[in-house]
């Protein structure tokens, strides 16, 4: 082909191109013109609509997933809504249309329209909303999977309907419990439930341990070796750490410090004196501060605010007067940073009495209760240096 003739196809595809472009603009400047006129006429502020076939919108169909704190199976009022849960849709045919993880809020969002070419919920027929359970959870409201039908309805926001929204879906973690054991002494640690002893284990010196708690489970004893301990569990994974002779905490004087009144706004600097402690390297944040921020939602157990590591960093609190440490709730900030090591350090004086590594999880907290009798500072780190979550630091005096 000669290049008069390219020169020939090329010029009548910009005509062609040209011509669509022009069309496109009249009829746009057609519509904009229709739309300014109704505007301008007061009759149409508030006009009853007459015409039910068309449907424009876009709405979400949402499927909504909690943490199960009292693992009821139901949403109540003990409950938290999770963020950073994957939840994928299927077609009527089983075939993968898209996933969504769910927001601050608790809400995977998937759009429903017949008029927008990028809903992921277009025609009519079957869904199926597949919740994915992480390793080591389970959902006792048993509905992790569920299908829903939808039929096209004119004049509806979307063009679409189903009978109902997906009920919302409970998550919640197998419990377990964790700790090692100083060398030179062994022990003897009790479960119980509602007073009675559902399990008694003999803990061997210099043996790491970690098993799981049974659901009825509320309180875990131990005795023997001068290591004797009593603990109300959470609903939470717990990490005992080192086991050592120091004395416990006095339960007796425990007292919970939380965040909420460092700040009434979103976000601020931990002051020396909160408490009655000095603070290093910890802020206050409201836990939707951030967006898509899974650990700051996950980690907040009661309130609104939660403590973490300043961008990361070492962070420190303590007192030149000796205090307990009993126990703290602790997470990572965000999904990339699942399984960061944790490091907690813990020292009266120039001695160090206490130094544990934990795995931290940022869909649910860890509830690390060494339950030191003295110590004046405790050092936060992470491995990775990822930011660590912290909320319901429980200390004695």
């Amino acid at each position: 082909m000669s290049n008069l003739a390219l020169v020939g196809l090329l010029v009548a595809a910009l005509a062609i191109i040209a011509a669509v472009v022009a069309v496109i603009w009249l009829l746009r400047r057609r519509h904009l013109g229709r739309r300014a006129l109704r505007r301008a006429n007061p009759a149409n502020d508030y006009a009853m609509r007459t015409d039910w076939r068309r449907s424009t919108g876009t709405v979400n169909c949402s499927s909504f997933v909690y943490f199960d704190v009292d693992r009821d199976g139901s949403y109540g009022v003990a409950d938290r809504p999770m963020a950073g849960i994957m939840v994928r849709l299927f077609d009527g045919r089983g075939g993968f249309i898209t996933s969504a993880r769910t927001n601050n809020g608790g809400y995977a969002n998937f759009a429903m329209s017949t008029s927008s070419a990028t809903a992921a919920i277009r025609l009519p027929g079957d869904y199926r909303f597949s919740v994915s359970v992480p390793p080591g959870w389970r959902s006792p409201s048993a509905n992790d999977t569920q299908s829903m039908a939808f039929r096209l309805a004119p004049g509806s926001p979307t063009g679409l309907i189903s009978q109902d929204l997906p009920r919302p879906v409970g998550l919640a973690p197998v419990r377990s419990l964790a700790g090692r054991m100083a060398a030179g002494a062994d022990a003897t640690l009790s479960v119980l439930a509602n007073g009675q002893v559902v399990e008694r284990r003999t803990l061997a010196p210099a043996c790491a341990f970690r098993f799981e708690l049974a659901d009825e489970a509320d309180t875990a004893v131990i005795t023997g070796g001068g290591l004797d301990r009593r603990l109300a569990l959470s609903p939470y994974p717990t990490d005992l750490g080192l086991l050592s002779p120091q004395a416990p905490a006095d339960e007796a004087g425990l007292r919970m410090i939380g965040f909420d009144d460092v700040t009434g706004r979103g976000f601020r600097k931990i002051p020396c004196g909160h408490a009655g402690l000095d603070w290093r390297n910890l802020n206050a944040m409201a836990k939707d501060h951030t967006k898509d921020s899974e650990g700051y939602v996950n980690g907040n157990v009661s309130g609104d605010h939660v403590a973490y590591t300043s961008s990361g960093y070492p962070a420190e609190f303590g007192r030149e007067t000796p205090f307990g440490f009993h126990s703290v709730l602790l997470s990572a900030a965000w999904l990339k940073a699942e399984g960061e090591t944790a490091l907690i350090e813990s020292w009266l004086g120039e001695r160090l009495v206490a130094s544990d590594e934990v795995m931290l999880s940022a869909l649910t907290p860890l509830y690390y209760a060494p339950m030191l009798g003295q110590v004046t500072r405790v050092r936060l780190s992470t491995k990775h240096h990822w930011q660590m979550v912290m909320d319901d630091l429980v200390l004695a005096g």
